[in-house]
């Protein structure tokens, strides 16, 4: 069993299954959550064949009981926590004269209400962690939660939010060795990005191991180094 274990929402697909990944290559033991159990389970499977060690726990998050039971099955299985990533998200694109409140309240608990749950479920496993080392929470946030996007206000509001919430936690934490990150990548090609693909094609949007990749190299930090942020625009975005 591996020394080390990593909790990842959102982990079925796109940039949740491509940071589950470099997880697993770097020897981390995995609990992986999503809302729709059989592409979950699939996907967990993919991970297994790297050699990792897997469990599959799917749960809508927008519950507060199914985030207590997530976390509950990942410290039952592995009873350490060391990597938090909060990857779950969801967009609704639409004019303000059109948005609908279920929609709103849809994106605020998934996107950022299901962040801070994690938080606080996890912060034993997370404070053990720190105590003997330190601790990582990797949280996905968006270009648009660093430059509000219009058609997508609430997406940006919930997103915002998850920058505030991580800078807040780094402050809070430090003294408990639990580092915070929040990664805010213009578009990526997946499934969330597909109502754009006809205006900006797959092949020139960002890709989930670009993003991937920055969590191999925050794990890789020194003890004393915190980035609160990193930003991934494509070329087209750099004027913004």
């Amino acid at each position: 069993m591996s020394n080390r274990a990593a909790l990842v929402t959102g982990g079925s697909s796109g940039i949740g299954l491509a940071i589950a990944r470099v997880l697993a290559q770097e020897g981390f033991a995995l609990t992986l959550t999503a809302r729709r159990p059989e592409k979950l389970a699939a996907a967990a499977a993919g991970i297994r064949e790297l050699g990792a060690e897997v469990i599959d726990v799917p749960g809508d998050v927008r519950s507060e009981d199914n985030i207590r039971a997530i976390v509950a099955a990942h410290r039952g299985r592995y009873g350490r926590l060391d990597v938090l990533v909060n990857n779950v998200g969801v967009g609704i694109a639409g004019p303000i004269d059109d948005i609908q409140t279920k929609h709103v309240d849809l994106q605020f608990a998934v996107n950022l209400r299901s962040m801070i749950l994690f938080y606080r479920e996890a912060m034993p496993m997370l404070r053990a962690a720190g105590e003997a080392g330190g601790a990582l929470v990797v949280n996905t946030s968006s270009f648009a939660g660093h430059v509000g996007t219009a058609g997508l206000s609430v997406y940006s509001a919930t997103k915002h939010g998850m920058v505030g919430f991580t800078q807040a936690m780094n402050e809070e934490l430090r003294e408990a060795r639990i580092r915070s990150c929040v990664l805010c990548p213009s578009y990526v090609d997946t499934a969330l990005s597909d109502y754009i693909k006809d205006e900006i094609p797959a092949t020139e949007m960002i890709t989930v191991d670009d993003i991937a990749g920055s969590v191999r190299y925050l794990l890789h930090l020194s003890p004393y180094c915190v980035i609160n942020e990193l930003v991934f625009r494509r070329p087209a975005d750099i004027a913004l």
